[in-house]
């Protein structure tokens, strides 16, 4: 079975140390693509550098809202020139208002300093996010989409602004259900994680069961977004902390449980998610 993972970040810090070995575990287990990406400058040389060593790695370059506070002056025209050195998707882009509420929460505490830079404000995160979707639909690139409690607001830009034609990607969507159609409408794909397989994450499966069959994509996010223990066929810890983390070649274990949720066989969401990548993915498939 041909498995395809539209989001990881295989570049990530936490995968270093074992990340040869992690990859060919990935496509032992049936991998054969995998979309990589970036979240700002400081990983998009690593992202790049896979790309190159490995054709099932499809590369994305973007500036992810968490990170936004590293921006240097000329931060568009470094991802400009990434984009035009080989074929690739744009993201991880986007809008995150629970990333702000988080730091007040902990300035309120007492566990952080009042004066500690936080992460930018939604304004900041709006600009950015509007310039780099304008540039994915000039080049018609893919784009990989986060959006955590801001989904208004996602919304609206997406309406009133250039889309890319061959669509945009909402990964690990967990915005409510009465949107999932509008935003089909406007090109959405929408990236089920194993990590909705937890049962307090119900109202996400909810959302997953109104996609349309021809947007649903399959997702990792490795290393993050682990699956419950009992559907955690590769097991997996950083090297650091001990901490588990998510093994891309549970990618696997995500189709079964996309297919059990959406009461599929495996074969049949397969073949469905292979043609949605395609469709999404194809025009930077090298």
């Amino acid at each position: 079975m041909r498995l395809y993972d539209a989001h990881n970040h295989l570049q990530d810090e936490r995968l270093k140390s074992r990340r040869e070995e992690v990859f060919a575990q990935a496509v032992r287990s049936g991998v054969v693509r995998m979309v990589v990406n970036g979240a700002c400058e400081a990983d998009w040389g690593e992202v790049l550098g896979l790309a190159r060593a490995h054709p099932e790695v499809l590369p994305s370059f973007g500036y992810h809202p968490w990170y936004l506070r590293e921006r240097t002056a000329d931060w568009q025209q470094r991802l400009v020139e990434y984009l035009d050195r080989i074929p690739s998707a744009v993201g991880e882009i986007g809008l995150d208002r629970w990333i702000l509420d988080r730091h007040q929460r902990a300035v309120k505490t007492g566990g952080l300093s009042p004066a500690a830079s936080g992460p930018a404000p939604l304004e900041e995160q709006a600009e950015v996010f509007t310039w780099q979707l304008r540039l994915a639909a000039e080049r018609n690139l893919p784009v990989s989409i986060h959006c955590l409690q801001a989904w208004g607001l996602l919304h609206d830009i997406l309406r009133r602004e250039p889309r890319p034609a061959c669509g945009f990607l909402l990964h690990s969507y967990g915005g409510p259900v009465e949107l999932v159609r509008p935003l089909a409408d406007l090109g959405a794909y929408y990236s089920l994680p194993g990590f909705y397989a937890h049962e307090r994450k119900q109202r996400q499966r909810e959302a997953f069961k109104q996609v349309p069959f021809n947007r649903l994509l399959i997702e990792t996010d490795a290393p993050d977004q682990s699956l419950p223990g009992d559907r955690n066929r590769f097991p997996l810890a950083d090297g650091a902390t001990g901490k588990p983390i998510n093994h891309p070649a549970n990618l696997a274990a995500v189709y079964a449980f996309g297919a059990e949720l959406l009461g599929q066989s495996i074969s049949e969401l397969a073949n469905q998610v292979e043609q949605n990548f395609l469709e999404l993915f194809g025009g930077v498939c090298r």
